[in-house]
């Protein structure tokens, strides 16, 4: 299945954001911590250049503790730091106005040599859909002051927000590219919610996940679903992992006429407890 996402507000996004270059100090890019590259927009870097960035990585509460330092040294070793964050608990949340001004030591020194007083830092914040800015904003503002919603494209405009005396952010809708050169970029969006299920197969997308937890995670997936044993191989056989959606349908009531697995609805409650963290904290990428 070739998943591809772009609505027309995103387009218009994108030209948004090259338009409000100019008025930015620092660019707060937030990924997802179960999926770093992923969720990383190419696009980004063409159209940012070289201003000065600061990589959040957002749901780092779901993800694999382990990985996710292993993607901080990463992206340090590309020049930019990276902060573990849980925008919905606030965790390592009021760390982000003091290294956003870190980014520009160097120019507010500057500016303090000349005797001027540095002003506020202005920070864009970018990131794919339903990668919680919305919810980050808010915490940061400590007030409600941006729509969220636990789906993709609920942020539609653009909007400056005032974040203590020290940072303004610049709101952007989330922004998809307009085609996944790698299928599999598609496949862990759509896995982690990204992209709005409405529009996809949802068992594909429930098999793919499936099929990377049990050869990953599996211990998780069997307490999670009170299975005893795996089938072997399941990494090669789409049979088996069809086989485990079914033996999990059947454990959680999804059963038809006829004594048949509801694989749609199986499917549905394999993505939710993946999503919510039912299934234990798991990333999809290793550096």
């Amino acid at each position: 299945m070739a998943i591809q996402w772009f609505p027309g507000h995103m387009t218009r996004a994108r030209r948004q954001i090259q338009e409000k270059l100019k008025l930015i100090d620092v660019v707060i890019e937030l990924l997802d911590a179960r999926l770093p590259m992923s969720s990383r927009n190419p696009m980004i870097d063409e159209i940012l250049g070289n201003k000065p960035r600061l990589i959040l990585l957002n749901k780092s509460d779901l993800a694999d503790p382990e990985l996710t330092a292993r993607w901080q040294e990463v992206f340090l070793k590309e020049g930019h730091k990276a902060i573990a964050i849980d925008a919905s608990s606030g965790t390592n949340v009021q760390s982000i106005p003091v290294e956003a001004r870190k980014q520009l030591e160097e120019k507010f020194a500057k500016q303090i040599a000349k005797g001027m007083k540095p002003r506020a830092v202005r920070a864009l914040i970018v990131g794919i859909p339903n990668v919680g800015k919305s919810t980050l904003i808010n915490k940061l503002a400590g007030r409600q002051v941006a729509a969220t919603g636990d789906r993709p494209g609920v942020t539609k405009g653009q909007q400056w927000i005032r974040v203590g005396s020290e940072l303004e952010l610049l709101d952007t809708p989330g922004i998809l590219w307009p085609r996944f050169e790698d299928q599999m970029v598609g496949y862990r969006l759509a896995a982690t919610g990204a992209i709005k299920d409405q529009i996809l197969n949802v068992e594909d997308i429930a098999f793919y996940a499936l099929r990377y937890l049990t050869t990953h995670y599996e211990e998780q997936v069997k307490q999670r679903f009170e299975i005893e044993e795996l089938p072997p191989q399941l990494d090669e056989d789409p049979n088996a992992v069809v086989a485990v959606m079914e033996d999990i349908g059947r454990r959680r009531g999804c059963l038809v006429s006829g004594g048949r697995v509801d694989l749609e609805k199986a499917s549905g409650i394999i993505l939710r407890e993946l999503r919510s963290g039912k299934l234990g904290r798991i990333t999809f990428e290793t550096p």
